[in-house]
Protein backbone atom coordinates (compact mmCIF):
# COMPACT_ATOMS: atom_id res chain seq x y z
CA UNK A 1 0.00 0.00 0.00
CA UNK A 2 1.28 3.68 -0.57
CA UNK A 3 2.46 5.43 1.47
CA UNK A 4 0.75 9.24 2.34
CA UNK A 5 1.89 11.24 5.16
CA UNK A 6 -1.00 13.13 6.69
CA UNK A 7 -1.48 16.92 6.98
CA UNK A 8 -0.77 18.21 10.74
CA UNK A 9 -4.62 18.77 11.25
CA UNK A 10 -5.40 15.03 10.57
CA UNK A 11 -2.89 14.32 14.24
CA UNK A 12 -4.97 13.53 17.04
CA UNK A 13 -4.79 16.30 19.79
CA UNK A 14 -3.15 13.81 22.21
CA UNK A 15 -0.09 13.06 20.25
CA UNK A 16 0.66 16.75 19.46
CA UNK A 17 3.03 18.80 21.61
CA UNK A 18 1.11 20.96 24.49
CA UNK A 19 1.43 24.19 22.75
CA UNK A 20 -1.14 25.27 24.81
CA UNK A 21 0.81 24.93 28.22
CA UNK A 22 3.70 27.36 26.93
CA UNK A 23 1.29 30.23 25.25
CA UNK A 24 -2.61 29.53 25.28
CA UNK A 25 -1.98 31.00 22.09
CA UNK A 26 -0.35 33.09 19.52
CA UNK A 27 -1.38 36.24 20.36
CA UNK A 28 -0.64 35.40 23.76
CA UNK A 29 2.99 35.04 22.18
CA UNK A 30 2.66 38.21 20.48
CA UNK A 31 2.06 39.79 23.99
CA UNK A 32 5.10 37.93 25.84
CA UNK A 33 7.01 39.46 22.54
CA UNK A 34 5.90 43.17 23.54
CA UNK A 35 6.46 42.83 26.83
CA UNK A 36 10.29 41.10 26.06
CA UNK A 37 11.31 44.20 24.26
CA UNK A 38 10.07 46.22 26.84
CA UNK A 39 12.45 44.45 29.04
CA UNK A 40 15.25 44.21 26.65
CA UNK A 41 15.11 48.51 26.97
CA UNK A 42 14.80 48.12 30.68
CA UNK A 43 17.64 45.93 30.98
CA UNK A 44 20.00 49.02 29.42
CA UNK A 45 19.72 51.31 32.14
CA UNK A 46 22.07 48.81 34.02
CA UNK A 47 24.70 49.57 31.59
CA UNK A 48 27.89 51.32 33.35
CA UNK A 49 26.54 50.70 36.76
CA UNK A 50 27.39 47.33 37.83
CA UNK A 51 30.15 48.32 39.08
CA UNK A 52 28.31 50.31 42.04
CA UNK A 53 27.69 47.97 44.61
CA UNK A 54 26.52 44.34 45.26
CA UNK A 55 22.64 45.39 45.57
CA UNK A 56 23.03 46.82 41.92
CA UNK A 57 24.39 43.95 40.37
CA UNK A 58 22.12 41.66 41.99
CA UNK A 59 19.42 43.72 40.79
CA UNK A 60 20.91 43.65 37.35
CA UNK A 61 21.08 39.47 37.59
CA UNK A 62 17.23 39.40 38.73
CA UNK A 63 16.16 41.51 35.71
CA UNK A 64 18.40 39.32 33.39
CA UNK A 65 17.14 36.11 34.50
CA UNK A 66 13.59 37.57 33.69
CA UNK A 67 14.62 38.50 30.32
CA UNK A 68 16.15 35.49 29.27
CA UNK A 69 13.96 32.81 30.28
CA UNK A 70 10.87 34.80 28.75
CA UNK A 71 13.01 35.32 25.40
CA UNK A 72 13.98 31.45 25.60
CA UNK A 73 10.15 30.93 26.12
CA UNK A 74 9.36 32.75 22.99
CA UNK A 75 12.32 31.70 20.90
CA UNK A 76 11.08 27.90 21.75
CA UNK A 77 7.48 28.25 20.99
CA UNK A 78 8.02 29.80 17.69
CA UNK A 79 10.92 27.06 16.48
CA UNK A 80 8.69 24.01 17.81
CA UNK A 81 5.76 25.36 15.97
CA UNK A 82 7.96 25.95 12.77
CA UNK A 83 9.30 22.46 12.93
CA UNK A 84 6.52 20.16 13.40
CA UNK A 85 5.02 22.36 10.65
CA UNK A 86 7.26 23.96 7.67
CA UNK A 87 4.19 24.84 5.57
CA UNK A 88 3.16 26.86 8.75
CA UNK A 89 4.10 30.07 7.11
CA UNK A 90 3.21 31.67 10.35
CA UNK A 91 5.09 29.92 12.72
CA UNK A 92 8.05 30.04 10.49
CA UNK A 93 7.74 33.72 10.55
CA UNK A 94 7.32 33.54 14.41
CA UNK A 95 10.57 31.49 14.34
CA UNK A 96 12.56 34.47 12.56
CA UNK A 97 10.94 36.73 14.78
CA UNK A 98 12.06 34.92 17.94
CA UNK A 99 15.69 34.67 16.27
CA UNK A 100 16.03 38.64 16.04
CA UNK A 101 14.60 39.21 19.81
CA UNK A 102 17.46 37.08 20.76
CA UNK A 103 20.10 39.18 19.21
CA UNK A 104 18.32 42.13 20.32
CA UNK A 105 18.88 40.69 23.52
CA UNK A 106 22.05 39.61 23.52
CA UNK A 107 23.11 43.01 21.76
CA UNK A 108 21.34 44.73 24.97
CA UNK A 109 23.20 43.04 27.42
CA UNK A 110 26.51 42.67 25.97
CA UNK A 111 27.99 45.37 28.47
CA UNK A 112 27.79 42.60 30.93
CA UNK A 113 31.08 40.91 30.76
CA UNK A 114 33.20 43.81 30.11
CA UNK A 115 32.02 45.23 33.43
CA UNK A 116 32.02 41.91 34.91
CA UNK A 117 36.35 41.32 34.17
CA UNK A 118 36.66 45.35 34.65
CA UNK A 119 35.41 44.73 38.64
CA UNK A 120 37.52 42.09 38.48
CA UNK A 121 37.55 38.63 40.45
CA UNK A 122 38.57 39.56 44.02
CA UNK A 123 35.81 42.07 44.71
CA UNK A 124 33.32 39.95 42.65
CA UNK A 125 34.39 37.02 45.20
CA UNK A 126 33.74 39.52 48.05
CA UNK A 127 30.62 40.78 46.97
CA UNK A 128 29.63 37.42 46.45
CA UNK A 129 30.30 36.50 49.84
CA UNK A 130 28.21 39.91 51.11
CA UNK A 131 25.00 39.57 49.12
CA UNK A 132 22.95 36.47 49.25
CA UNK A 133 21.37 36.87 45.57
CA UNK A 134 24.98 37.00 44.37
CA UNK A 135 25.65 33.71 45.88
CA UNK A 136 25.21 31.12 43.19
CA UNK A 137 27.17 32.69 40.74
CA UNK A 138 30.98 31.28 41.67
CA UNK A 139 31.20 28.83 39.09
CA UNK A 140 29.70 31.58 36.47
CA UNK A 141 32.73 34.13 37.53
CA UNK A 142 35.33 31.63 37.45
CA UNK A 143 34.02 30.62 33.94
CA UNK A 144 33.97 34.16 33.07
CA UNK A 145 37.78 34.68 34.22
CA UNK A 146 38.73 31.57 32.79
CA UNK A 147 37.78 33.26 29.46
CA UNK A 148 38.75 36.74 30.01
CA UNK A 149 41.46 36.66 27.20
CA UNK A 150 38.26 36.19 24.53
CA UNK A 151 36.17 38.91 25.82
CA UNK A 152 35.83 41.92 23.76
CA UNK A 153 35.29 45.57 24.85
CA UNK A 154 31.29 46.31 25.28
CA UNK A 155 30.79 47.93 21.85
CA UNK A 156 32.49 45.22 19.95
CA UNK A 157 30.35 42.50 22.65
CA UNK A 158 27.69 44.40 21.13
CA UNK A 159 28.20 43.91 17.78
CA UNK A 160 28.82 40.40 18.06
CA UNK A 161 25.59 39.98 19.88
CA UNK A 162 24.06 42.15 16.63
CA UNK A 163 25.56 39.17 14.50
CA UNK A 164 23.48 36.40 15.68
CA UNK A 165 20.46 37.28 13.48
CA UNK A 166 22.17 37.33 10.13
CA UNK A 167 24.86 34.70 11.14
CA UNK A 168 22.10 32.28 11.99
CA UNK A 169 20.22 32.81 8.36
CA UNK A 170 22.56 30.44 6.85
CA UNK A 171 21.17 27.15 8.94
CA UNK A 172 17.73 28.67 8.24
CA UNK A 173 18.30 28.95 4.79
CA UNK A 174 19.57 25.26 5.06
CA UNK A 175 16.13 24.34 6.82
CA UNK A 176 13.35 26.17 4.23
CA UNK A 177 15.59 24.51 1.70
CA UNK A 178 15.80 21.33 2.89
CA UNK A 179 12.06 20.97 4.95
CA UNK A 180 9.82 23.17 2.86
CA UNK A 181 11.30 23.48 -1.21
CA UNK A 182 13.05 20.22 -1.83
CA UNK A 183 10.37 18.07 -3.48
CA UNK A 184 11.70 14.44 -3.16
CA UNK A 185 10.55 11.89 -6.00
CA UNK A 186 8.10 9.33 -4.82
CA UNK A 187 10.19 5.93 -4.00
CA UNK A 188 8.75 3.42 -5.71
CA UNK A 189 8.48 -0.49 -4.24
CA UNK A 190 9.00 -3.74 -5.85
CA UNK A 191 4.61 -3.49 -6.46
CA UNK A 192 5.08 -0.83 -8.15
CA UNK A 193 3.11 1.34 -5.52
CA UNK A 194 4.54 4.64 -4.99
CA UNK A 195 5.53 5.94 -1.43
CA UNK A 196 5.97 9.76 -0.46
CA UNK A 197 9.64 10.85 0.58
CA UNK A 198 9.67 13.45 2.99
CA UNK A 199 12.25 14.11 5.96
CA UNK A 200 9.57 12.94 8.08
CA UNK A 201 9.30 9.48 6.41
CA UNK A 202 12.94 8.75 5.21
CA UNK A 203 13.82 6.45 7.90
CA UNK A 204 10.61 4.26 7.51
CA UNK A 205 11.57 4.00 4.26
CA UNK A 206 14.80 2.65 4.34
CA UNK A 207 14.30 -0.21 7.40
CA UNK A 208 11.48 -1.48 4.85
CA UNK A 209 11.88 -5.18 4.04
CA UNK A 210 11.26 -4.24 0.26
CA UNK A 211 14.89 -3.58 -0.78
CA UNK A 212 13.80 -1.61 -4.35
CA UNK A 213 12.06 0.65 -2.27
CA UNK A 214 15.10 1.37 0.37
CA UNK A 215 16.61 1.95 -3.08
CA UNK A 216 14.38 4.01 -4.65
CA UNK A 217 13.84 6.13 -0.92
CA UNK A 218 17.81 6.38 -1.31
CA UNK A 219 18.13 7.87 -4.41
CA UNK A 220 15.40 9.90 -4.06
CA UNK A 221 16.31 11.60 -0.95
CA UNK A 222 20.10 11.69 -1.62
CA UNK A 223 19.42 12.39 -5.38
CA UNK A 224 17.68 15.66 -3.96
CA UNK A 225 20.23 16.65 -2.09
CA UNK A 226 22.58 16.29 -5.14
CA UNK A 227 20.77 18.21 -7.42
CA UNK A 228 20.85 21.19 -4.60
CA UNK A 229 24.73 20.73 -4.11
CA UNK A 230 25.79 24.14 -5.13
CA UNK A 231 23.64 26.14 -2.78
CA UNK A 232 23.49 23.34 -0.06
CA UNK A 233 27.44 23.76 -0.35
CA UNK A 234 27.48 28.08 -0.74
CA UNK A 235 24.99 27.85 2.79
CA UNK A 236 27.09 25.71 4.77
CA UNK A 237 30.56 27.88 3.90
CA UNK A 238 29.11 30.63 4.68
CA UNK A 239 28.45 29.21 7.83
CA UNK A 240 32.34 27.44 8.35
CA UNK A 241 33.09 31.12 7.14
CA UNK A 242 31.40 33.19 9.88
CA UNK A 243 32.70 30.41 12.53
CA UNK A 244 36.41 31.66 11.31
CA UNK A 245 34.88 35.21 11.69
CA UNK A 246 33.80 34.60 15.06
CA UNK A 247 36.94 32.40 16.37
CA UNK A 248 39.27 35.38 15.10
CA UNK A 249 37.33 38.23 16.39
CA UNK A 250 37.67 36.90 19.87
CA UNK A 251 41.47 36.52 19.82
CA UNK A 252 41.34 32.41 19.28
CA UNK A 253 43.60 30.40 16.93
CA UNK A 254 40.95 28.40 15.26
CA UNK A 255 37.42 27.54 15.14
CA UNK A 256 37.82 24.52 16.74
CA UNK A 257 39.67 26.18 19.63
CA UNK A 258 37.07 28.49 20.01
CA UNK A 259 34.43 25.66 20.12
CA UNK A 260 36.54 23.55 23.04
CA UNK A 261 37.17 26.03 24.64
CA UNK A 262 33.55 27.37 25.35
CA UNK A 263 33.47 23.40 27.32
CA UNK A 264 36.78 23.72 28.73
CA UNK A 265 37.51 20.28 26.55
CA UNK A 266 41.29 20.12 25.45
CA UNK A 267 41.71 19.28 21.77
CA UNK A 268 43.11 15.54 23.16
CA UNK A 269 39.71 14.50 23.92
CA UNK A 270 38.65 15.20 19.82
CA UNK A 271 41.80 13.33 18.42
CA UNK A 272 41.27 10.80 21.20
CA UNK A 273 37.64 9.93 19.64
CA UNK A 274 39.24 10.11 15.87
CA UNK A 275 42.16 8.04 16.46
CA UNK A 276 40.23 5.33 18.15
CA UNK A 277 37.60 5.33 15.90
CA UNK A 278 40.08 4.83 12.90
CA UNK A 279 41.88 1.97 15.24
CA UNK A 280 38.44 0.56 15.28
CA UNK A 281 36.95 0.77 11.98
CA UNK A 282 37.92 -3.13 11.21
CA UNK A 283 34.88 -4.06 13.75
CA UNK A 284 32.67 -2.18 11.64
CA UNK A 285 34.23 -3.62 8.55
CA UNK A 286 33.09 -7.18 9.71
CA UNK A 287 29.60 -6.28 10.60
CA UNK A 288 29.15 -5.02 7.01
CA UNK A 289 30.13 -8.55 5.95
CA UNK A 290 27.52 -10.03 8.65
CA UNK A 291 24.90 -8.21 7.63
CA UNK A 292 25.25 -9.19 4.10
CA UNK A 293 25.26 -12.37 5.13
CA UNK A 294 22.33 -12.15 7.27
CA UNK A 295 20.33 -10.70 4.20
CA UNK A 296 21.58 -13.21 1.81
CA UNK A 297 22.76 -10.50 -1.03
CA UNK A 298 25.99 -10.22 -3.06
CA UNK A 299 26.50 -6.61 -2.60
CA UNK A 300 25.87 -4.71 0.30
CA UNK A 301 24.80 -1.43 -0.44
CA UNK A 302 24.11 1.72 1.77
CA UNK A 303 20.32 1.23 1.98
CA UNK A 304 20.89 -2.26 3.27
CA UNK A 305 22.23 -0.57 6.58
CA UNK A 306 18.94 -0.55 7.95
CA UNK A 307 16.81 -3.37 6.66
CA UNK A 308 15.67 -6.01 8.53
CA UNK A 309 17.80 -8.97 9.69
CA UNK A 310 14.94 -10.50 12.16
CA UNK A 311 12.44 -12.94 10.21
CA UNK A 312 9.57 -10.60 12.22
CA UNK A 313 9.58 -8.30 14.45
CA UNK A 314 6.64 -7.03 16.64
CA UNK A 315 4.89 -3.42 15.99
CA UNK A 316 5.44 -1.33 18.91
CA UNK A 317 2.45 0.96 19.55
CA UNK A 318 3.72 4.48 21.13
CA UNK A 319 1.95 3.65 24.44
CA UNK A 320 3.99 -0.38 24.64
CA UNK A 321 6.91 1.74 23.87
CA UNK A 322 6.57 4.06 27.32
CA UNK A 323 5.94 1.07 28.94
CA UNK A 324 9.05 -0.64 28.26
CA UNK A 325 11.10 2.03 28.36
CA UNK A 326 10.19 2.79 31.96
CA UNK A 327 10.72 -0.40 33.00
CA UNK A 328 14.36 -0.70 31.49
CA UNK A 329 14.90 2.75 33.47
CA UNK A 330 13.40 1.76 36.81
CA UNK A 331 16.96 1.37 37.98
CA UNK A 332 16.76 4.81 38.60
CA UNK A 333 13.89 4.89 41.48
CA UNK A 334 9.97 4.89 40.83
CA UNK A 335 10.01 8.85 40.74
CA UNK A 336 12.15 8.84 37.44
CA UNK A 337 10.05 6.49 35.80
CA UNK A 338 6.69 8.36 37.11
CA UNK A 339 7.88 11.86 35.55
CA UNK A 340 8.66 9.81 32.36
CA UNK A 341 5.22 7.85 32.08
CA UNK A 342 3.17 11.18 32.95
CA UNK A 343 5.48 13.33 30.37
CA UNK A 344 4.52 11.42 27.82
CA UNK A 345 0.64 9.99 28.45
CA UNK A 346 -0.88 12.78 30.08
CA UNK A 347 0.91 16.47 29.70
CA UNK A 348 1.68 15.59 25.86
CA UNK A 349 5.51 16.18 26.61
CA UNK A 350 5.70 14.58 22.50
CA UNK A 351 4.92 15.48 19.33
CA UNK A 352 4.13 11.62 17.91
CA UNK A 353 3.57 11.18 14.70
CA UNK A 354 4.78 12.01 10.95
CA UNK A 355 3.09 14.76 8.75
CA UNK A 356 3.81 17.24 5.75
CA UNK A 357 5.61 19.92 6.81
CA UNK A 358 7.18 17.99 9.28
CA UNK A 359 10.88 18.37 9.84
CA UNK A 360 13.75 15.65 10.13
CA UNK A 361 15.04 13.64 12.77
CA UNK A 362 13.60 14.06 16.06
CA UNK A 363 14.48 16.31 19.39
CA UNK A 364 14.17 17.46 23.01
CA UNK A 365 13.52 21.50 23.38
CA UNK A 366 12.48 23.72 25.99
CA UNK A 367 12.97 26.31 28.03
CA UNK A 368 13.34 26.94 31.94
CA UNK A 369 9.30 27.33 32.64
CA UNK A 370 8.21 24.85 30.04
CA UNK A 371 8.32 21.41 30.06
CA UNK A 372 10.61 19.22 28.16
CA UNK A 373 8.84 18.54 24.76
CA UNK A 374 10.40 16.18 22.12
CA UNK A 375 9.94 16.29 17.90
CA UNK A 376 9.84 13.05 16.69
CA UNK A 377 8.15 10.80 13.75
CA UNK A 378 7.18 7.38 15.64
CA UNK A 379 6.88 4.83 13.24
CA UNK A 380 5.73 1.45 15.60
CA UNK A 381 8.90 -0.13 15.52
CA UNK A 382 11.42 -0.92 17.79
CA UNK A 383 13.82 1.68 16.26
CA UNK A 384 11.57 4.42 17.47
CA UNK A 385 10.94 3.07 20.71
CA UNK A 386 14.33 3.57 20.82
CA UNK A 387 14.68 7.07 19.76
CA UNK A 388 11.90 7.81 21.96
CA UNK A 389 14.33 6.58 24.70
CA UNK A 390 17.07 8.86 23.66
CA UNK A 391 15.09 11.84 23.85
CA UNK A 392 13.29 11.18 26.78
CA UNK A 393 16.96 10.93 28.17
CA UNK A 394 17.31 14.53 27.34
CA UNK A 395 13.91 15.54 28.67
CA UNK A 396 14.92 14.01 31.96
CA UNK A 397 18.20 15.47 32.32
CA UNK A 398 16.44 18.66 31.48
CA UNK A 399 13.27 18.31 34.11
CA UNK A 400 16.10 17.68 36.74
CA UNK A 401 18.46 19.73 36.17
CA UNK A 402 15.01 22.76 35.35
CA UNK A 403 14.11 21.56 39.08
CA UNK A 404 17.32 21.82 40.75
CA UNK A 405 19.50 24.60 39.31
CA UNK A 406 18.96 28.69 38.59
CA UNK A 407 18.00 29.25 35.06
CA UNK A 408 21.77 30.72 34.76
CA UNK A 409 22.94 26.82 35.64
CA UNK A 410 19.73 24.61 33.88
CA UNK A 411 21.38 24.19 30.90
CA UNK A 412 23.99 22.17 30.14
CA UNK A 413 26.77 21.90 27.52
CA UNK A 414 26.91 19.79 24.05
CA UNK A 415 29.25 17.81 25.38
CA UNK A 416 27.31 16.10 28.08
CA UNK A 417 23.91 16.64 26.04
CA UNK A 418 24.31 12.96 24.83
CA UNK A 419 25.09 11.39 28.12
CA UNK A 420 21.73 10.93 29.20
CA UNK A 421 19.78 10.39 26.13
CA UNK A 422 22.78 7.28 24.94
CA UNK A 423 22.26 5.94 28.68
CA UNK A 424 18.56 5.48 28.11
CA UNK A 425 18.79 3.55 25.35
CA UNK A 426 21.59 1.38 26.83
CA UNK A 427 19.61 0.19 29.04
CA UNK A 428 16.45 0.03 27.68
CA UNK A 429 18.11 -2.24 25.50
CA UNK A 430 19.31 -4.46 28.32
CA UNK A 431 16.27 -4.68 29.52
CA UNK A 432 14.93 -5.82 25.83
CA UNK A 433 17.06 -8.28 25.95
CA UNK A 434 16.52 -9.90 28.77
CA UNK A 435 12.66 -9.87 28.80
CA UNK A 436 12.20 -12.06 25.42
CA UNK A 437 14.88 -14.96 24.51
CA UNK A 438 13.42 -15.26 20.57
CA UNK A 439 16.03 -15.29 18.62
CA UNK A 440 14.24 -12.62 16.07
CA UNK A 441 13.47 -10.40 19.25
CA UNK A 442 17.66 -10.64 20.05
CA UNK A 443 18.31 -10.34 16.64
CA UNK A 444 16.10 -6.81 16.10
CA UNK A 445 17.48 -5.03 19.33
CA UNK A 446 20.71 -5.80 18.19
CA UNK A 447 20.23 -4.61 14.91
CA UNK A 448 18.31 -1.70 16.48
CA UNK A 449 21.30 -0.66 18.46
CA UNK A 450 23.54 -1.35 15.67
CA UNK A 451 22.03 1.51 13.62
CA UNK A 452 22.46 3.32 16.71
CA UNK A 453 25.77 2.89 16.73
CA UNK A 454 25.88 3.25 13.37
CA UNK A 455 24.66 6.78 13.60
CA UNK A 456 26.63 7.80 16.19
CA UNK A 457 30.15 5.94 16.75
CA UNK A 458 30.41 5.61 12.67
CA UNK A 459 28.55 8.59 10.87
CA UNK A 460 29.53 11.22 13.48
CA UNK A 461 33.09 10.37 13.88
CA UNK A 462 33.39 10.87 9.91
CA UNK A 463 31.55 13.78 9.92
CA UNK A 464 33.93 14.84 12.82
CA UNK A 465 36.60 14.35 10.53
CA UNK A 466 35.47 16.09 7.72
CA UNK A 467 33.83 19.50 9.65
CA UNK A 468 37.80 19.35 10.99
CA UNK A 469 39.54 19.03 7.46
CA UNK A 470 36.91 21.55 5.80
CA UNK A 471 37.32 24.19 8.67
CA UNK A 472 40.89 24.14 8.70
CA UNK A 473 40.92 24.44 4.52
CA UNK A 474 38.76 27.57 5.31
CA UNK A 475 40.81 29.23 7.66
CA UNK A 476 43.88 28.42 5.40
CA UNK A 477 42.28 30.43 2.57
CA UNK A 478 41.26 27.67 0.42
CA UNK A 479 38.56 27.68 -2.01
CA UNK A 480 36.64 24.55 -1.83
CA UNK A 481 33.57 24.08 -4.14
CA UNK A 482 30.45 21.47 -4.05
CA UNK A 483 32.41 18.69 -5.48
CA UNK A 484 35.94 19.27 -3.25
CA UNK A 485 33.07 18.75 -0.23
CA UNK A 486 31.79 15.67 -1.60
CA UNK A 487 35.38 13.82 -2.25
CA UNK A 488 36.35 15.01 1.36
CA UNK A 489 33.45 13.10 2.86
CA UNK A 490 33.02 10.31 0.01
CA UNK A 491 37.20 9.57 0.92
CA UNK A 492 35.97 9.16 4.79
CA UNK A 493 33.82 6.67 3.87
CA UNK A 494 35.66 4.64 2.02
CA UNK A 495 38.03 4.10 4.73
CA UNK A 496 34.92 2.91 6.84
CA UNK A 497 33.68 0.83 4.28
CA UNK A 498 36.12 -0.97 3.33
CA UNK A 499 35.94 -3.32 0.62
CA UNK A 500 32.45 -5.00 2.56
CA UNK A 501 30.17 -1.98 1.14
CA UNK A 502 29.14 -1.18 -2.40
CA UNK A 503 28.32 2.47 -3.01
CA UNK A 504 28.14 5.46 -4.72
CA UNK A 505 30.98 8.01 -4.05
CA UNK A 506 28.40 10.86 -4.87
CA UNK A 507 26.17 9.44 -3.00
CA UNK A 508 28.14 9.14 -0.02
CA UNK A 509 30.44 12.02 -0.42
CA UNK A 510 26.69 14.17 0.09
CA UNK A 511 25.98 12.78 3.30
CA UNK A 512 27.49 15.98 5.47
CA UNK A 513 24.83 17.80 3.53
CA UNK A 514 21.81 16.04 5.47
CA UNK A 515 22.76 17.06 8.93
CA UNK A 516 21.98 20.28 9.98
CA UNK A 517 24.25 19.49 13.27
CA UNK A 518 27.19 20.63 10.87
CA UNK A 519 25.80 24.74 11.49
CA UNK A 520 26.63 23.73 15.07
CA UNK A 521 30.43 24.24 15.02
CA UNK A 522 32.03 20.67 15.94
CA UNK A 523 28.99 19.54 17.94
CA UNK A 524 28.62 16.36 15.84
CA UNK A 525 31.68 14.94 17.60
CA UNK A 526 30.07 15.15 21.04
CA UNK A 527 27.75 12.15 19.55
CA UNK A 528 30.50 9.98 19.81
CA UNK A 529 32.20 10.99 23.47
CA UNK A 530 28.61 11.01 24.37
CA UNK A 531 27.35 7.62 23.90
CA UNK A 532 31.14 6.42 25.05
CA UNK A 533 30.24 8.42 28.33
CA UNK A 534 26.80 6.81 28.63
CA UNK A 535 27.68 3.09 27.63
CA UNK A 536 29.90 3.09 30.54
CA UNK A 537 27.85 4.60 32.99
CA UNK A 538 25.09 1.95 32.21
CA UNK A 539 27.27 -0.99 32.72
CA UNK A 540 28.38 0.21 35.87
CA UNK A 541 24.61 0.54 36.89
CA UNK A 542 23.86 -2.86 35.15
CA UNK A 543 26.85 -4.65 36.79
CA UNK A 544 25.29 -3.48 40.56
CA UNK A 545 27.69 -0.75 41.40
CA UNK A 546 25.91 0.18 44.66
CA UNK A 547 26.64 4.13 44.27
CA UNK A 548 26.51 4.53 40.10
CA UNK A 549 22.58 5.47 40.06
CA UNK A 550 22.90 8.33 43.15
CA UNK A 551 25.73 9.54 41.17
CA UNK A 552 24.29 9.68 37.74
CA UNK A 553 20.83 11.09 39.51
CA UNK A 554 23.70 13.87 40.95
CA UNK A 555 24.94 13.84 37.32
CA UNK A 556 21.53 15.25 35.44
CA UNK A 557 20.18 17.27 38.51
CA UNK A 558 24.17 19.27 38.03
CA UNK A 559 23.06 20.71 34.80
CA UNK A 560 25.80 23.52 34.02
CA UNK A 561 26.89 24.13 37.35
CA UNK A 562 30.35 21.92 36.70
CA UNK A 563 32.56 22.30 33.63
CA UNK A 564 31.46 19.32 31.47
CA UNK A 565 34.56 17.21 32.47
CA UNK A 566 34.03 17.41 36.04
CA UNK A 567 30.61 16.51 35.75
CA UNK A 568 31.16 13.36 33.52
CA UNK A 569 34.24 12.58 36.21
CA UNK A 570 31.79 13.00 38.83
CA UNK A 571 29.45 10.74 37.65
CA UNK A 572 32.17 7.87 37.00
CA UNK A 573 33.63 8.71 33.40
CA UNK A 574 36.94 10.27 32.71
CA UNK A 575 37.13 11.27 29.30
CA UNK A 576 40.58 12.72 28.80
CA UNK A 577 41.66 9.28 28.17
CA UNK A 578 40.28 6.83 25.23
CA UNK A 579 38.77 4.31 27.77
CA UNK A 580 35.34 5.01 27.42
CA UNK A 581 35.59 5.02 23.86
CA UNK A 582 37.47 1.64 23.76
CA UNK A 583 35.05 0.18 26.19
CA UNK A 584 32.26 1.44 24.18
CA UNK A 585 34.00 -0.38 20.76
CA UNK A 586 34.43 -3.64 22.85
CA UNK A 587 30.18 -3.20 23.58
CA UNK A 588 29.87 -2.99 19.86
CA UNK A 589 31.94 -5.82 19.00
CA UNK A 590 30.28 -7.77 21.36
CA UNK A 591 27.06 -7.14 19.30
CA UNK A 592 28.69 -8.18 16.07
CA UNK A 593 29.66 -11.60 17.64
CA UNK A 594 26.05 -12.05 19.47
CA UNK A 595 24.70 -11.15 16.05
CA UNK A 596 27.03 -13.70 14.27
CA UNK A 597 25.86 -16.45 16.74
CA UNK A 598 22.09 -16.07 16.28
CA UNK A 599 22.04 -15.72 12.91
CA UNK A 600 23.90 -19.22 12.60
Amino acid sequence: MATILPSRSEIPEKYQWNAQSVFKDRAAWETAVGDCLTQIETIGQFKGRLGASPAVLAEFFVAYDRLYRLASKIQFYAGMSASVDSTDAEAVAMRDRAGGLLGQMNAAVAFMNPELIAIGPDTLEQWRQQEPRLNFLGHFFDDLFRQQRHIRSAEVEEVLGLTQVPFDSTENIFRMLTTADMQFPPAVDSQGQRHDVAQSSLNTLLDHPDRELRRSAHDSYYGQYLAFKNTLTAAYLTAVKQATFEARARGYESSIAASLSANHVPLSVYDNLIATYKKNIPTWQRYWKVRRRILGVEQLHPYDVWAPLAQATPPVPFEQAVDWIGAGLQPLGDDYVAILRKGCLADRWVDVYPNRGKRQGAFSWGAYDTSPFIMMSYNHSLFSLSTLAHELGHALHSYHSRKTQPSLYAGYSLFVAEVASNFNQAMVRAYLQAINPDPNFQIAVIEEAMSNFHRYFFIMPILAAFEREVHGRVERGMGLTADDLITICADLFAEGYGSEMTYDRESAGITWATFSHLYTYFYVYQYATGISAANLLARQILTGDASAVQRYREFLCAGGSLYPLDALQHAGVDMTTPAAVETTFDVLAEMVDRLEQLAK
